[in-house]
């Protein structure tokens, strides 16, 4: 199958995960908005890698860094229905490249929220 024969799949926030996104200086937000139209296709950009600890390849996070800071998005494959984005947030942390243990905490339960939302939608 060639990328012309790839289906867009919805693209569906959880949380406050579109709000915090928007919050995202306007080239990061670029980035990441690529990224994430990217996963509508089925691809993975440039500065994804899978989020250990949620089973296999199917959570991603997008790593952007802008003026010294760097910001994140975490979306999932994993569902049927569309990519799901499950949070957006700066790393506050100066110290390793770790997701802080909160920030996973968010993940897995919007995570959790967006397998009920999937499992809700009509085909």
């Amino acid at each position: 199958m060639g990328d012309d024969d790839r289906q867009l799949r919805p693209l569906e926030f959880v949380g406050s995960s579109r709000k915090d996104l928007i919050a995202f200086p306007e080239l990061a937000r670029q980035d990441v908005g690529h990224a994430l139209y990217l996963a509508q296709f089925g691809a993975r950009a440039p500065g994804t890698k899978i989020l250990k600890g949620f089973g296999g390849g199917s959570v991603v996070e997008i790593v952007e860094d802008h003026d010294g800071d760097t910001y994140r998005c975490v979306y999932t494959v994993r569902l049927d229905h569309a990519v799901y984005v499950l949070h957006a947030f700066k790393k506050k942390s100066k110290q390793g490249s770790k997701t802080p243990k909160h920030d996973l905490d968010v993940i897995r339960s919007r995570l959790h929220e967006a397998e009920e939302r999937d499992r809700a939608s009509v085909p």
